[in-house]
Parts: C-alpha cells; sequence; structure tokens
C-alpha cells in the first residue's frame, strides 16, 4: 500500500475536531484507500475495532433508499459510551444524504469523514447545512514521488518519469505496472468511462456522449493553452458538429467538477492582479490524456510536463495561476501564505535562444520573489541572476516536501 503522506498528515491533524472531513478528488485517485491508511492509524493510537464503522456506498453490499436507512443503519452501530469514527464513500448516492450528515455531526461522539467523486458533493443544500463546520481535503493521484516510493531505489528514475506520463498515476496502475501490465489500458479505460458517465453524464443529464468527447479531445490535445469556449464551439462547428459557446460552457463545467479537469485563472505579474480572460486548462491524471489521444498524446511534451508540475504545485499547497507580464507568459504563478513564486518549464533550454525565451519573463517581474526554471536536462544546477535552473525530476522528488 502506497503511504499518502501529505493528505494522511491532514487527516491526522484534524482528528476529534469538531470538523467534518471531506476528501474530494477523482474517481480512482485513492480516497477510500487513504481511510484505510488512517484506520490503522487510529488503531494504531488505541482506537478498537467496534469504534470504526466505514461504508463504501458504491459496493453493492450497502443499497439504502433513503437517508433515514443510512442513518439508523450507522447509528445502531455506535458505541455509545466511547468516540466513534465514521467513514462514508461516496455519500452521495443516497437521496438528501445532506440530513444524514448534518444528523451524524450533531452526535459529538462521531467524528465524521465523508468522501465525494464529484463537486456537487459540497454545493447546493450541504454547504447550505455545514456551513463553516467542514473541512475539505483536495486529493490528487499519486504524486510522482509517491509513485516512485514503489519501486526499487535504484531503479532509472528517467525511465518511470515516462511510465508515469504514458500510463498516468492512479494507485492501481502501479499494481498492474508490476503485475499485468497488459490489461493497464483496460483499466484506464474503464475508470474514465465511469467518469464520463457517473459524474458527467449521468451527473448532469448530458445525453450528447459525441459532442462530450469532442470537447474533452479538443481540450487535451491543448492543455497549458489559451483556450475559449468560442473557439472550440467554432471548431467543432467547422467539423460539422454544430454547438453553441453555452452548450461548451456547460460541459466544461461538468468536467471540472467531476475534478476530471482543472480552469486556470491568469496572473498579472506587473499588476499583481487577476485576470478575467486567457484560462488554461490541465487534466487531473495524464493517463487519461495518453488513453483519450492515443499516438498523438507525445506530441506536445513541453505542455506535459507544466501539467505535471501544475498538480504538483496544488499539492504542495499552492494557489496556482498562469502568469502575464507585459506580452509574455510565464507558465505558473504559485501563491502561499509566504508569498508568490514563479514557475517556467520547458523541455530542455541547451539552445541559448531556448534559455533565452524562457528567462525573459521572469527577468521582467521586477521583484525578488523565488524564480524557478524546470527543464528536464541533466545539467548542474544553474543560477540565473537569481533564478535557479532545476533538472523537473530533481524537483519532483525534493526531500523536504
Amino acid at each position: 500500500m502506497i503511504q499518502r503522506d501529505i493528505y494522511l498528515k491532514k487527516l491526522i491533524d484534524f482528528k476529534d475536531k469538531d470538523l467534518i472531513k471531506i476528501v474530494t478528488g477523482i474517481r480512482r485517485c485513492g480516497k477510500s484507500t487513504l481511510f484505510d491508511i488512517y484506520i490503522n492509524y487510529l488503531k494504531e493510537q488505541g482506537v478498537q475495532e467496534n469504534q470504526i464503522i466505514k461504508l463504501n456506498l458504491e459496493s453493492q453490499e450497502y443499497n439504502f433508499e433513503s437517508y433515514v436507512e443510512l442513518y439508523n443503519y450507522i447509528s445502531k452501530r455506535l458505541v455509545k459510551s466511547k468516540k466513534n469514527y465514521v467513514f462514508i464513500d461516496e455519500v452521495q448516492r443516497v437521496d438528501e444524504f445532506q440530513k444524514t450528515i448534518d444528523s451524524l455531526y450533531i452526535d459529538k461522539n462521531i467524528d465524521l469523514y465523508i468522501t465525494g467523486s464529484n463537486a456537487y458533493l459540497l454545493s447546493g443544500e450541504l454547504a447550505t447545512l455545514i456551513s463553516g463546520r467542514y473541512v475539505e481535503i483536495k486529493m490528487l493521484p499519486l504524486s510522482f514521488k509517491e509513485y516512485m516510493s514503489a519501486f526499487n531505489e535504484n531503479i532509472d528514475k528517467q525511465e518511470k518519469l515516462l511510465d508515469y506520463l504514458k500510463y498516468g498515476s492512479l494507485p492501481l496502475t502501479v499494481e498492474l505496472f508490476k503485475t499485468n501490465p497488459d490489461i493497464i489500458e483496460n483499466y484506464i479505460d474503464g475508470v474514465f468511462s465511469t467518469v464520463i458517465y457517473k459524474d458527467v453524464m449521468q451527473r448532469n443529464n448530458i445525453n450528447n456522449k459525441m459532442l462530450l468527447e469532442s470537447i474533452i479531445k479538443y481540450i487535451f490535445s491543448n492543455i497549458g493553452s489559451p483556450i475559449t469556449t468560442k473557439k472550440i464551439s467554432d471548431t467543432l462547428t467547422s467539423m460539422n458538429r454544430a454547438t453553441s459557446n453555452h452548450t461548451v460552457e456547460n460541459y466544461i463545467s461538468a468536467l471540472i467538477d467531476a475534478f476530471l479537469l482543472y480552469k486556470v485563472d491568469r496572473f498579472d505579474a506587473k499588476g499583481k492582479n487577476v485576470l478575467a480572460s486567457g484560462y488554461k486548462y490541465y487534466i487531473a491524471d495524464i493517463g487519461f490524456r495518453a488513453h483519450m489521444l492515443g499516438k498523438k498524446a507525445g506530441q506536445d511534451m513541453g505542455h506535459i510536463l507544466e501539467n505535471i508540475v501544475y498538480l504538483e504545485l496544488l499539492r504542495r499547497g499552492y494557489k496556482v495561476y498562469t502568469g502575464k507580464i507585459d506580452n509574455l507568459e510565464i507558465d505558473f504563478v504559485a501563491e502561499n501564505k509566504n508569498g508568490i513564486e514563479y514557475y517556467q518549464v520547458s523541455l530542455t533550454t541547451r539552445e541559448e535562444e531556448t534559455l533565452e525565451r524562457e528567462l525573459k519573463p521572469l527577468q521582467k517581474t521586477g521583484d525578488f520573489y523565488p524564480k524557478y526554471l524546470l527543464t528536464m536536462d541533466r545539467d548542474l544546477e544553474a543560477d540565473y541572476n537569481g533564478i535557479r535552473k532545476i533538472n523537473i525530476i530533481d524537483w519532483l522528488l525534493e526531500e523536504n516536501i
């Protein structure tokens, strides 16, 4: 079992706090396994088996017809004289689940943990009922460091990065890679199809699967590039798949709500403000891109690496924007409580012209925030007047994170 230390620490930090712990993220990113890891921790701390109640509502074992049935099932199993730790996977599968959550929260001998694979979980009535009484832990598939922890220390890191980029970072792909790599593609197809059907189409009453897949392929082909709904609409119309800006916008919103896509705002590094246009999109797991685009997936390695860096910055707790300085682009502006950091991502900067192009936007910011240039070059670390050039694999595997 791959340890998910970033997320485990968050659960430990919030243990027994008067808050509902809500873990969100795309299907199969490891939410249920995280609960298993945390439950092992609880047992090591002396919590008894009968104090732990765990339900996965995706399982056929549980088929509650109402929130009342769900509440009664849990209530009957509570140990009245002790703290109970209640874990519910995919709680949104039960109608009016919000009422169960609210009722369980009121019981002060319950420490409550839930998961969801759609942003719907924290919208509407539930958000109103538990406003100010929950913490959301946003979970992503495996980081490269977590991925590498499953393999021998002496394995070729660059070779594994290529596998990571090809097959993605869903936890089960690691096990399949070791035991039965021939079925990885089938597994990714199954997960992707489930996300599209259950979390996008079914949840949002979308019937036009062909149009949805066309929009997905367009965005997947253009990760890291500014995209507008009008451009997508015009492109599809030119391909005899006429649609409207409004429809495209609704479909993209559904993909974002399913945690398949991330929409990234643009930041003006000179004015230090967020702009209202120039959005870019990145994918929760790059393996889905390889699955959808086939042989074309490896044609834009620079933007693929951008996608990996974007997700890693999210894991490290940053609010991430794409950057603009005059008419130049900065790949990422990452902000946390300590301030701002700038990142450029490039496959290689061995050619002087490429190096100058990548450094120029960072040199023009006019501030002294940390600046990084991440590449696949296997050179020694370099410093260009305060701009640190780091190999992307070394950055992904940094020990202090």
